[in-house]
Parts: structure tokens; sequence; C-alpha cells
């Protein structure tokens, strides 16, 4: 079991971690809660059927992990809407011009602000889809969902995302003006 469990953890921790850090949006509750997920797979991999991948599995656990952690806050909604720092989120940002760099994390915080106005579930949908690059079957197992019900809910929250990127630019559209005519 150690050497299984050691394969599971070597294989996968980063892509667990990223994806409760995106879910949750604090390092250190994303770290307990991975110690949390892998607490799980230690007590319960005698049950594992391989019904669906290893990684599959894993996602599945670390999804109840986080909506259980969810479900012990006094309001998911303030939870989500919790700040969080993306910027140090980015990755290969040695390999960037400074200029890169700076663009790079504006449009990323841009991004990650109207990932915040998503509902769970499709903040969930977009993690798996667009940042771990999960299947539409992959994702669908992972979550419990049937392959339609994860493409419905991609639909959404990417119309979610695309509105909320367009109100962003117009407010700063707005604000450069603003800031202007003030001159």
């Amino acid at each position: 079991m150690n050497s299984v469990f050691d394969d599971l953890y070597d294989k996968y921790h980063h892509d667990v971690f990223q994806f409760l850090l995106y879910m949750v949006q604090h390092k250190e509750t994303a770290e307990d809660l991975m110690q949390e997920v892998y607490i799980r797979v230690f007590k319960s991999y005698e049950r594992f059927e391989g019904k669906s991948s290893q990684k599959t599995w894993l996602f599945s656990i670390a999804k109840n992990v986080a909506i259980d952690h969810f479900r012990k806050q006094k309001s998911i909604k303030t939870k989500i809407m919790e700040k969080f720092d993306w910027t140090k989120q980015q990755i290969k940002i040695e390999e960037l011009m400074p200029e890169e760099l700076v663009l790079q994390s504006e449009e990323s915080q841009k991004i990650y602000k109207a990932l915040k106005l998503c509902t769970v579930d499709q903040r969930m949908v977009i993690i798996m889809r667009y940042i771990q690059e999960q299947s539409i079957a992959e994702t669908a197992k992972a979550l419990g969902w049937t392959e339609s019900k994860v493409k419905t809910t991609q639909h959404r929250a990417l119309k979610v995302l695309k509105k909320r990127i367009e109100d962003i630019y117009r407010e700063e559209e707005e604000y450069d003006k603003r800031v202007q005519v003030e001159r």
C-alpha cells in the first residue's frame, strides 16, 4: 500500500493541491485540505474498485473534501468572495520578460476575479477542464455527474466569465477616461 500511496502522491499531489487552492483560495487551507485528501485516500484505498482511473478517483475525493470544507464554513459565499493574490500562482514566470509578466499578471487577476463570481460547481468545472486540463469524461467521473451536466455547467460558467471580464475592461476604460479628464 505504501508504494501505491507514494506513487499516487508523487504523480498527482501538485494537481490536487492546485485544484484545492483554486477552490478555497487560501494556501494554508488548501494545504490542510490536501492532507485530508491523502488521509482519506490512505484509509479507503482498499475499497477503490478501479471503475475509474486513480486520478479521477483522487479528484473525486478532493472535490468532496472541498465541499465538506465549504459546508463547515458559516457562509459559502463569504469564503468564495475572499481576496486572493493569484499572481503568486503564475507558472514559468522566470521565462517572461518583465513587461510580459506585468501584462500576464493583470490578465490573470481579471480572469480569477471573474472566476470568483461563478458558483462552486461552475468553478470546479472550469478548474478541472481548463487549469487541470481534464477531459469532459474525466471531469464528469470526478464530480459524479453526467457529461451533459459538465458541458452545461461549463457553458454557463464561460458565459459568466465572459460577461464579468467585459465588465472589468469597461470599468477600467471608464476609470482611464475619468483620470484623463481630471488631468
